[in-house]
């Protein structure tokens, strides 16, 4: 698509200008969307191959990663995991690779969004917006639920008196069952609320990050508290 045809926002959701490192080892790939993005009104950063994205890392400290998969060396998987490990920065897949298996790698690799090529730039778009608004700072509140505490400013978890880390989707999941008490929540509903689009009927993400939560949050032989409504979705009960 020609970039005169991306829209422009009439907002923005932050106070300065967000810093963006897209890596791909494809360089027209890494030009279409550097220009898409800078013409959005982002500072873009890239790197070719995932020891260049690591190192560009370090010295940018970007607010949101769009990765590739698929590359020499290092690939995106292993660079996502490096990045996770190192903190919480957003990091979007963008990659051929588009099988279920492969979307769940990617997630559970750190990766926070999934985004198969070809692509809609309108999409792309859409995703970096959704990923870096849950980044920006709101007043915040504390949401309570049995022992469980939420903290929507400082993102702090704690089931009782421990800390649980959690990354940013897994945060905005548990957010959504927490402020949803005792109602059931169906995949559909779910999917359009923390994710705000459809991954596709085949898809196993909800499965995924419930799982993830399920870890963390039942660590020591603690009481379930997401439940699985089997054929409908899931709800957060004790």
């Amino acid at each position: 698509m020609e970039l005169k045809d991306i829209e422009t926002p009439e907002y923005r959701i932050w106070d300065r200008t967000m810093r963006i490192l897209v890596v791909d080892d494809d360089p027209e790939i890494v030009s279409f969307v550097k220009r898409g993005l800078i013409y959005d009104g982002y500072d873009v950063d890239t790197a070719g191959d995932g020891s260049e994205a690591l190192a560009k890392a370090l010295e940018v400290e970007p607010d949101l990663v769009i990765l590739d998969i698929m590359m020499q060396g290092i690939d995106g998987i292993e660079v996502s995991r490096r990045l996770r490990q190192a903190g919480d920065v957003p990091i979007l897949m963008l990659t051929a690779k588009g099988t279920v298996a492969d979307k769940v790698a990617g997630l559970d690799s750190g990766a926070d969004d999934y985004l198969v090529k070809p692509f809609s730039f309108d999409e792309l778009l859409a995703r970096v917006r959704a990923l870096l608004r849950r980044r920006q700072p709101r007043e915040g509140e504390i949401l309570r639920f049995s022992d469980l505490s939420l903290n929507t400013a400082t993102r702090e978890v704690r089931r009782g008196n421990e800390i649980i880390d959690l990354t940013v989707q897994e945060f905005d999941l548990l957010e959504y069952f927490i402020r949803h008490p005792r109602q059931v929540l169906g995949r559909d509903r779910i999917y359009e609320k923390v994710w705000g689009y459809d991954f596709g009927g085949e898809s196993n993400v909800i499965e995924v990050y419930v799982s993830y939560l399920r870890s963390k949050l039942e660590a020591g032989d603690m009481p379930r508290l997401v439940h699985t409504v089997r054929g409908v979705g899931y709800v957060l009960k004790e």
